[in-house]
C-alpha cells in the first residue's frame, strides 16, 4: 500500500509531462513548425554563431564529458572517497546524458520525421521540396528531425542539476533554451523537434533521478 502511495504521484506527473508535451508538439506541428522554418532560411540565412553553438551538443563531446564523470567517481569510489551528494548528482547528470542519447535514436527511428532543409543525399525537406510530415519507422538520416538530438542531450544533465541544485535553476534553464534557439536560427531543427528534445532530455532526467 505504502509503494502504490509512493507511486501515483510519480505516475500522475508523468501523465502530466506527456499530455502536455504533446499538445505543445502538436501545435507546434500544425501552427508553428512551417512559417518559422522559412522565416530563418529566407531572413537569418544560417547565422555563423547560431551553427557555432549548436556544436557544443555534439554527441561525442557530451558523451565524453560524460564518461570522465563516470570514471572519476569510479576512481573516487575505489580510494574510498565518500560519495556525496555532489558526486551523485554527477552520476546521475552523466546517466541522464547517455539516456537521452539512447532515447533519441529510438524516437528518430519511431517517429521518422522529415528535416526544415536538405542535408545528406538529397534527402527531401520542407525548404528543399515543401516535403513536411512523419513516416514512423522509415529509417534513414533524412527522416530524423524529430526530437532533437542537441536539445535532448543538452537538457538531460541540466534537469538534474535543475533538480538537486534548485537555487540556480535560472542557469540551468539557459542552457536548454541557447540550443534550441541556435538550431532554429541555424534552420537544423523546427521549433517542435526543439520542444520534443526537451521534454525527452527531461524525462531521461527523472528517470535517472529515481534511482541516482
Amino acid at each position: 500500500m505504502a509503494l502504490q502511495v509512493a507511486v501515483r504521484p510519480l505516475l500522475a506527473g508523468a501523465a502530466l509531462w506527456l499530455f502536455s508535451g504533446t499538445v505543445l508538439v502538436v501545435l507546434s506541428v500544425l501552427l508553428v513548425d512551417q512559417p518559422v522554418a522559412t522565416w530563418s532560411h529566407d531572413v537569418l540565412h544560417r547565422p555563423r554563431l547560431a551553427v557555432d553553438v549548436t556544436t557544443l551538443a555534439n554527441w561525442i563531446y557530451l558523451s565524453s564529458a560524460a564518461c570522465l564523470v563516470l570514471l572519476a567517481a569510479f576512481v573516487a569510489s575505489m580510494a574510498g572517497r565518500d560519495m556525496g551528494p555532489l558526486w551523485r548528482t554527477a552520476i546521475a547528470a552523466a546517466i541522464a546524458t547517455f539516456l537521452a542519447m539512447l532515447a533519441v535514436a529510438f524516437a528518430k527511428h519511431g517517429f521518422g520525421r522529415e528535416w526544415p532543409e536538405t542535408w545528406v543525399d538529397n534527402n527531401p525537406s520542407w525548404i528543399g521540396n515543401h516535403a513536411y510530415g512523419f513516416y514512423p519507422l522509415h529509417g534513414g538520416e533524412g527522416y530524423d528531425s524529430f526530437p532533437s538530438g542537441h536539445t535532448a542531450r543538452i537538457t538531460a544533465p541540466f534537469a538534474v542539476l535543475w533538480h538537486r541544485v534548485p537555487k540556480l535553476r535560472v542557469l540551468w534553464v539557459l542552457p536548454t533554451f541557447i540550443m534550441a534557439a541556435a538550431l532554429v536560427a541555424a534552420n537544423f531543427h523546427f521549433v517542435g523537434d526543439c520542444i520534443g528534445g526537451a521534454y525527452l532530455g527531461v524525462a531521461c532526467a527523472a528517470a535517472v533521478l529515481i534511482f541516482v
